[in-house]
């Protein structure tokens, strides 16, 4: 697997989505059924940010959410199973300034179409945005850019499947279900990140969060 590269899986809720997930054009994408309701409890572990306490959940071996603390959260059990401490390990490289890209295996839940715009997401670069509209074009659906949002609203995998590089056409930052501190937060840490040193107008990565 090339650097950088996330390996996605979607567990779809309705399987006449099926083949629109296969649209997304993800490496290593595959789809699953949903799990059954006697599957596994979701693992789960906590971790620190400058954005406040991470909450990541993993199903088997593969991450299926990451909510940050303005988030709602599922039940889960306590446990740092593998997946997970590699998760934490990565975001605090990343909030250090230290990692660019991730390398989990992913599994969102969520229909075909969420699917799609949530392998959209994990096309944008970090130090890039991209607007409802452009996304929608990108995924063959130009007139579609609310079920866009409403689809990028509901990614389960905040930071790493980037749902917060998804601005308005005129450059507002609009909603996110963390929080719009925390969505300013992270484009201005991933510019930083992005840029040269010395550039113009970059001074580094913001100060963290302040709880509200």
């Amino acid at each position: 697997m090339g650097p950088g590269t996330l390996r996605v899986s979607f567990d779809l809720l309705d399987e006449r989505t099926r083949t629109v997930a296969l649209l997304a054009d993800v490496p290593h994408l595959s789809c699953a059924r949903r799990p059954t309701m006697d599957a596994p409890m979701l693992t789960m572990i906590a971790t620190p940010s400058p954005l406040g306490t991470l909450r990541l959940y993993a199903a088997s071996d593969a991450l299926v959410g990451l909510y940050l603390p303005a988030q709602a959260a599922p039940p889960g059990v306590e446990r740092g199973v593998d997946v997970l401490r590699c998760a934490a390990a990565q975001l605090a490289e990343y909030f250090a300034g230290q990692r660019r890209v991730f390398d989990l295996p992913l599994r969102p839940r969520g229909t075909g179409f969420q699917a799609l715009v949530w392998g959209a997401l994990t096309r944008i670069q970090l130090g890039e945005t991209r607007s409802y509209r452009e996304l929608a074009r990108s995924i063959g659906r130009p007139s579609a850019y609310r079920a866009v949002g409403a689809a990028n609203g509901q990614n389960p995998i905040s930071i790493i499947v980037p749902c917060h590089r998804l601005i308005a056409s005129n450059g507002d930052l609009t909603g996110y279900a963390g929080g719009l501190a925390a969505k300013r937060w992270l484009l201005d840490h991933e510019r930083a990140m992005a840029s040269p040193p010395g550039t113009p107008g970059v001074v580094g990565s913001p100060r963290a969060v302040s709880p509200a």
